[in-house]
């Protein structure tokens, strides 16, 4: 049966040889685990952007193989980010007060330890009392089971009502962004239970690995999200083929003639659509720790569409195009707005590319559609296929 599958997709096996290999190379390069000629934070950078990759990959199956262009999987990103968020800040707000009551000469209560930490959480928004959504921060478990649980309930709950009532087309792509739209805004009021604008902070201090370094730690999530986007890539991959993906596909193409088929389309989107949230969700909470801070801006609407230009310069359609797309263009953004590009003086006028990179990404996509509808995983396709 794998035999079967893989010889039925032998990109799989590819890009598993491929992954293995940046992982390997990355680690000999490493500064903990090999020769110290990459950075620690530059370790961290290609954590995140694997895990990009792996939303991208989400991405890919329910709008380039279903046809559902979903403005909204951005949002289930970050609530996997607030869902392990929640639980690192709360670990490690707890490991600084008990430390700090630790010299009393009677020892604090439970109560007075909850206090003192709702204070140091929320104190920033003129509150101490914890939230109800706060409920499980304590347990690492449950946070856990909470970035799969919460994406894939409200992705099921949407996808349930959107496409019983066969919403379709721009209209649902309308839809989506209102829901991320209403969620950001929610976020941002101090009253949320998430900390507003501030969002939640300091990530990447891991509880119970205070002494252990960030080079160490970065390296770990690195290959985490390796792993991740590995499984996730043959999963999704195992998802597209055979008569599933076909019939996912034919939705795509001819939804109407699906259903005249006999299939039961809105049980096909509602699957895509809800698992593609949940693997989002993992995706958001292998990144946050790595990036060490998540605020409402992270869920806006901008960030869905960022991560449809990703695709379709990629190639959508193509799980390998997802991957070379968000990754090609996450490399390039942080390189542009890192400081890394230089500046290109004019005489009259300097580019500085901090300003001017969106500009550049915005005609890259525009430039992409027009002359290389099928992306750069096209483009692959052509170079590596025989001509007929």
């Amino acid at each position: 049966m794998g035999k079967s599958f893989l010889s039925q997709n032998p990109s799989v096996l590819w890009f598993l040889i491929g992954l293995s290999v940046f992982t390997l190379v990355v680690t000999l390069l490493s500064e903990v685990t090999g020769i110290a000629f990459i950075s620690t934070s530059f370790v961290k950078t290609l954590g995140k952007t694997l895990c990009l990759c792996l939303i991208a990959v989400a991405m890919d199956v329910v709008w380039g193989y279903c046809g559902i262009l979903s403005l909204g999987h951005f949002a289930f990103f970050g609530i996997g980010g607030y869902a392990i968020g929640m639980w690192l800040m709360y670990a490690r707000t707890e490991i600084i007060v008990l430390e700090s009551l630790a010299g009393q000469v009677l020892p604090p209560t439970p109560q007075e330890v909850s206090d003192a930490i709702g204070t140091q959480i929320f104190g920033v928004v003129g509150s101490s009392e914890f939230p109800l959504i706060w409920a499980f921060a304590d347990s690492l478990a449950l946070q856990l089971l909470m970035v799969v649980l919460v994406p894939g309930a409200l992705a099921l709950v949407f996808g349930w009502l959107a496409f019983r009532s066969r919403v379709t087309g721009v209209y649902l792509s309308i839809l989506t962004q209102a829901m991320t739209l209403a969620l950001a805004l929610y976020l941002f009021q101090n009253d949320s239970g998430l900390r507003g604008n501030n969002g939640l902070s300091g990530l990447q201090n891991i509880p119970g690995f205070e002494d252990t370094s960030q080079a160490t730690i970065s390296i770990i999530f690195f290959w985490a999200s390796a792993l991740a986007l590995g499984l996730g890539y043959v999963f999704f991959a195992w998802v597209v083929s055979g008569k599933m993906g076909s019939v996912i596909k034919g939705i795509r193409d001819n939804e109407a003639r699906v259903r005249f088929l006999g299939y039961h389309v809105e049980s096909y989107k509602l699957f895509i659509f809800t698992i593609t949230a949940v693997v989002s969700g993992i995706a958001g909470a292998l990144y946050y720790p790595q990036a060490g801070i998540i605020n409402p801006g992270e869920i806006a609407p901008i960030a869905s569409i960022y991560l449809a230009v990703w695709v379709a310069i990629g190639g959508r359609g193509r799980l390998y195009g997802a991957v070379i797309g968000a990754a090609f263009v996450s490399l390039l953004s942080s390189w542009f707005t890192g400081g890394g590009a230089p500046d290109v003086p004019l005489g009259f006028y300097t580019i500085k590319w901090t300003d001017w990179w969106l500009v550049l990404l915005g005609l890259s996509f525009v430039a992409v559609t027009l002359f290389f509808p099928k992306g750069i995983g096209g483009l692959f396709d052509k170079l590596v296929r025989k001509p007929s």
